[in-house]
């Protein structure tokens, strides 16, 4: 289960927004894996523990009520070192190259938040993850054509998301 555990907390972080609950979500849920080893059939062991992430996560999101978008941008005064990997410049980068990409992670961020949470957690676990429809489906109980429906709708989604902000930035809005 180690291998997966990168996976494993890239996808609690999605779904429950909050980098301080993923990583309660997967302790949880490599407990929860650790449990029930015995019952564990073969197959996919990445989809079968990200099943258990899933399950975990919307447990945490059921007992907790959370309501509140965390966003992946950091907060104001955050030092360096508090700062995501993903939003750190690159030293070869040159500072127009350095804001653009920190923007470009900015707006994927805010769009995939975005989301409701069915078609943000197909999204993530395809596009992300690099899983098969089928282990999709499989972590996330529904057949292979929901799955496929809910990443139509989810790149839809985002791809009106990009245009409507296209449009408004040709506009002279931000």
């Amino acid at each position: 289960m180690l291998p997966h555990l990168d996976a494993a907390h890239n996808l609690a972080r999605w779904l429950v927004r909050d980098a301080t609950l993923a990583e309660d979500v997967v302790q949880d849920a490599m407990v929860r894996a650790l449990g029930y080893f015995d019952s564990y059939r073969g197959g996919d062991p990445r989809a079968w523990l990200l099943r258990i992430v899933r399950n975990a996560a919307y447990t945490a999101l059921t007992a907790r009520h959370r309501g509140a978008e965390v966003p992946l941008a950091p907060p104001p005064g955050a030092e360096d070192d508090d700062l995501p990997e993903h939003v750190l410049p690159d030293p070869g980068d040159t500072p127009e190259a350095a804001l653009a990409r920190v923007e470009d992670c900015e707006t994927i961020s805010r769009a995939l938040s975005s989301l409701p949470l069915d078609l943000r957690e197909c999204l993530v676990l395809r596009e992300l993850e690099e899983l098969s429809y089928k282990e999709i489906a499989e972590v996330t109980g529904v057949p292979v054509g929901t799955v496929m429906s809910r990443l139509f709708r989810a790149r839809q989604a985002l791809a009106a998301d990009q245009a409507l902000a296209a449009g408004a930035a040709g506009e002279g809005r931000p």
